[in-house]
């Protein structure tokens, strides 16, 4: 669990009260604009980060949960943030400033292993959103995101496995830029076949192997 690692074990001296914040669900954590000062870990609840295009669409970049790690940008020369954060939920989040970080990356060399870490994985990640939307329809797409998201954040119970806190279809079809009624196309008839079952809390899905190669078509 990277917060309970970083923000307890690695951060040390640097965890105060003052490092932690609590927002409530809706509330805003960063909008476009304002200062990248901060990088931030999810302790408990749920994120989203996106941007706005010139028309003023919100299109969503990414939905984060707890161990996860959002505004790490100013650690490449953003002064100024370009998308915004908001909490989907009552959430946690342990904050650490510019100084702060610079005394942790100068003098701690496992945080330091650990954000560069972290910024393969994200380039790593956007690349396979590239080539999802280059080289996938919009089914696959949608398949090939529920692996990936069992990958990341599922349970194995039994002979299936469970994601919890499942995204709406709307938030789906944000993530791979498909409509929200095509999103409920897919799932329901992965549904009907047999293959998951979903509702608000959680996904449940009875054949990953299955689920496997139809995402790879």
């Amino acid at each position: 669990d990277v917060t309970g690692i970083f923000c307890q074990n690695k951060l040390g001296d640097f965890r105060s009260d003052h490092n932690e914040q609590l927002f409530q669900k809706g509330e805003y954590i960063y909008m476009p604009d304002e200062d990248a000062d901060k990088i931030y870990f999810i302790v408990e609840g749920r994120v989203k980060v996106g941007t706005y295009n010139d028309k003023g669409k919100e299109i969503t970049k990414a939905i984060l949960n707890k161990g996860e790690v959002f505004g790490e940008l100013m650690l490449v020369g953003q002064e100024k943030r370009r998308d915004f954060a908001i909490s989907l939920e009552d959430a946690r989040i342990c904050t650490v400033d510019r100084s702060e970080l610079k005394s942790l990356l100068k003098d701690r060399n496992s945080f330091s292993i650990f954000m560069l870490n972290l910024f393969g994985s994200k380039v790593l990640e956007l690349e396979k959103r590239l080539e999802n939307l280059v080289f996938r329809d919009s089914k696959s797409r949608i398949i090939h995101f529920l692996v990936e998201m069992n990958n990341k954040r599922g349970e194995r119970v039994g002979y299936e496995w469970v994601v919890r806190k499942f995204l709406t279809h709307q938030e789906i079809a944000n993530l791979t830029a498909t409509s929200r009624q095509t999103v409920t196309t897919v799932l329901n008839e992965l549904r009907n076949n047999n293959l998951i079952t979903f509702n608000r809390r959680r996904l449940l899905i009875r054949d990953l192997d299955e689920l496997k190669s139809l995402a790879a078509h």
